[in-house]
């Protein structure tokens, strides 16, 4: 792996944390748990055993602590994963789910929930994304009613949600609902698995990530306290705009390991495969064509850990946004372009169910569409210009 100017031995010690836990609790596992469509919580419980659960979080509730940076680490390393599944289940949890507690939340509300976000005995799922509104946040129509009555007070959701990652899996629900009037008076809610009136509907089936459950939600009279509102009211269009950066740069992450991936097995394949007398690698045009691969993955890594590291330096979010945005569109489509090529250098056995160049290619479509669509992150990113 080429090395940034970012890089600390603490990093590296990271790296290694990580790939040894893969190796020995997810790479033996994963095409059963492909095939099963689910990622055990045993599996997510240990990986909490092991202080991988809140590497962002506060020490004082089992985090580590850690700056934007080590946090990419962290998504980059554990995206070496050939189980996107598996990956993508963790960064919910971790980059896309979990920060909306560790941003917004009450002292009361992170001692009872983040123990066990850390710890893994707790998994959550952000619910934004609705039939009619995807990347157009503010056009959710869940809606959220206050209520003070004999029964207490409290909130009542109605809605429904779709495309949730960890739908199934989740045990906490952080949900966006519209709370007011105005187009971006949304707030977000904390809702526990069997809230009466939360209904989990059907696991979808998917072309990719398919060790991941993605499922419906449904919300019908379903009644929180008070005290589950995350962060102030109507205020949670902000915080998901906010988090929408650590969101993409772990997305980007997990799009450039998946492009080093790719090409270090489709290397390994041109070397060995002959074809017309010689090897797939002494042809100029495969080697040129791989090497051109290379090349733009390394200079998307570069601008990746660019974009965490001015993050973690708290530059102007003007253009820190711009910058992301700018990432998230590069990397959705680079991945989709390496993934592709290499998989057209291993012939017909890369069309092969089950063969790992086919598992990236097909895991790898959909990180042009979630998290922001290319076309909305470049619309994003021309108008700051």
């Amino acid at each position: 792996m080429q090395t940034t100017v970012h890089d600390t031995p603490e990093h590296d010690l990271l790296r290694e944390q990580v790939a040894r836990f893969l190796a020995r609790e997810v790479e033996p596992h994963a095409d059963a748990w492909e095939r099963e469509g689910r990622v055990p919580r045993d599996a997510l419980r240990r990986m909490g055993e092991a202080g991988l659960l809140g590497i962002a979080f506060e020490p004082e509730y089992g985090g580590g602590g850690a700056d934007a940076l080590t946090n990419l680490v962290f998504a980059e390393a554990l995206a070496a994963s050939l189980s996107a599944g598996f990956v993508i289940t963790v960064l919910v949890h971790t980059d896309m789910a979990g920060p909306h507690l560790h941003h917004a939340g009450t002292a009361a509300q992170k001692a009872r929930w983040m123990p066990g976000v850390t710890a893994g005995r707790t998994i959550t799922a952000v619910a934004i994304t609705e039939p009619a509104a995807g990347s157009d946040v503010a056009g959710i129509t869940t809606r959220a009613r206050r209520v003070n009555d004999a029964a207490g007070d409290g909130w009542v959701i109605d809605g429904s949600k779709i495309f949730i990652t960890n739908g199934v899996l989740a045990d906490l629900y952080f949900v966006a609902a519209r709370t007011g009037a105005g187009r971006h008076d949304i707030s977000i809610f904390a809702v526990e698995r069997g809230t009466p009136g939360l209904r989990v509907g059907r696991a979808l089936d998917k072309t990719g990530w398919r060790a991941s459950d993605t499922a419906e939600l449904f919300f019908e009279n379903c009644r929180v306290p008070a005290d589950h509102l995350l962060g102030e009211e109507g205020k949670g269009f902000r915080a998901v705009m906010k988090n929408f950066q650590t969101e993409r740069i772990a997305l980007a992450a997990m799009a450039v390991a998946t492009c080093r991936h790719a090409i270090d097995l489709t290397l390994e394949h041109v070397r060995t495969r002959r074809a017309f007398g010689d090897t797939l690698w002494a042809k100029q045009a495969v080697r040129q064509r791989i090497a051109m691969l290379d090349a733009k993955t390394r200079a998307a890594r570069q601008y990746l850990y660019h974009c965490a590291w001015r993050t973690a330096q708290g530059h102007d979010a003007h253009s820190v946004v711009q910058d992301v945005s700018l990432l998230k569109a590069l990397t959705g489509e680079l991945v989709n372009e390496v993934t592709h090529g290499c998989q057209q250098l291993h012939g017909g056995m890369g069309f092969m169910t089950g063969t790992p160049i086919e598992r990236l290619w097909r895991d790898a479509r959909v990180l042009a569409i979630g998290g922001g669509a290319s076309e909305v992150m470049l619309d994003e990113a021309a108008k700051r210009y």
